[in-house]
């Protein structure tokens, strides 16, 4: 049974990642207090017609939540399986979208979402060491989340190579999962261009710009070429998820414009593919 426990902190998008599971066709269950996790999960086993479960389990379950700990040591040692899909986002993106929501921060008694956010990291920091797969939601739409869950645990889109694609600053350091690492910041930067410095690499002007260069245009041909080179490759080595990493200075410009391109054309080859731009929101 594949059982994923979606946790992390408030804002990060945990009702939006939910409801991209039960798309998946994966049994849902929302708030559920980590203290009842092993019996749920027993429940779960002698159902006959559940083999994939997701639930999301976090601060709002109070001193409940606490013993999810406990409770994911009990699942070990009984030698049950179990994934944790941990979703955050940087301070000042989570403090718009409460503000925009009107909603109050589960820990921020006096009313103060800034406050109620440090303490959620602090009460979280142990079970973000614990989690599988760390998503930064920050430059994510709630589409570019779905498809980045779907091409993390729909098994459909596993039966064929999985890409997922990250955008970064060379200044905020290197994503650790990366398997392939491209440094684009010879290219000409629309940062030092006085119209498009406020603007990013998903905006129009911008992908203009880098890709009428002739350097851009012979670096995406030898891009491409090598990725058409490796895929195949990679496959029949048995590899079945691959990270590529494209990295410029500030990480809004050059390296998420050839995030997306690159997208475009393994997509068109049939393989699932998830972009994230890491570094967007914090450029």
């Amino acid at each position: 049974m594949r059982f994923v426990i979606i946790t992390g902190l408030s804002g990060a998008g945990k009702s939006e990642a939910i409801r991209s599971f039960e798309d998946l066709g994966y049994f849902c269950v929302d708030n559920l207090p980590g203290s009842l996790i092993p019996r749920f999960y027993e429940m779960c086993r002698e159902s006959s017609s559940i083999d994939r479960v997701a639930v999301v389990c976090d601060v709002r379950g109070g001193h409940f939540f606490d013993q999810l700990h406990e409770s994911l040591e009990w699942l070990e040692r009984s030698g049950y399986e179990y994934r944790i899909l941990f979703l955050e986002a940087s301070d000042d993106v989570l403090v718009r979208r409460f503000k925009g929501s009107r909603r109050r921060h589960p820990l921020a008694v006096t009313g103060a979402i800034q406050q109620g956010i440090q303490e959620e990291r602090r009460r979280l920091e142990g079970i973000r060491g614990r989690a599988h797969r760390i998503i930064d939601t920050s430059a994510l739409t709630p589409h570019r989340l779905k498809e980045t869950i779907a091409a993390l645990f729909d098994e459909r889109s596993q039966e064929r190579m999985t890409v997922r694609i990250v955008s970064f600053a060379y200044r905020l350091g290197l994503p650790p999962e990366a398997d392939l690492v491209f440094d684009v910041r010879f290219l000409p930067n629309p940062h030092w261009v006085e119209s498009l410095a406020s603007c990013t690499g998903r905006d129009a002007a911008v992908v203009d710009y880098v890709f009428k260069w002739p350097v851009t245009q012979q670096f995406m041909e030898k891009l491409f070429a090598l990725m058409e080179f490796l895929m195949p490759q990679y496959v029949n080595e048995g590899k079945s998820h691959l990270t590529v990493a494209i990295g410029c200075s500030g990480g809004r410009h050059r390296s998420v414009a050839v995030s997306e391109r690159l997208a475009d054309f393994l997509r068109v080859r049939g393989y699932a593919v998830a972009v994230e731009h890491r570094d967007l929101a914090s450029s």
